[in-house]
């Protein structure tokens, strides 16, 4: 059962990919480009695609990182 290990390991991340997909087609929806002159906002695909993207990296940012201990370090101060 890898799948419920990764996604409670990377929940901040998807939970951002989610709502930036959303907030990018609501983009799209509301505002967008009618003209077609613009490449992100022109199609929903991409608006939501992009969305998806900068979401999971801004919600990613705030995910807490293991520390790995080095095995040769004894915790006694030189």
């Amino acid at each position: 059962m890898q799948c419920p290990i990764f996604m409670r390991k990377h929940r901040l991340t998807i939970l951002g990919g989610l709502l930036g997909g959303i907030g990018g087609f609501i983009y799209w929806r509301f505002v967008g480009c009618s003209s077609g002159a613009c490449p992100i906002t022109s199609s929903p695909f991409m608006s939501t695609l992009w969305g998806l993207l900068m979401g999971g990296l801004l919600f990613n940012i705030f995910e807490k990182k293991p520390i790995k201990k080095d095995p040769s370090d004894t915790g006694a101060a030189s």
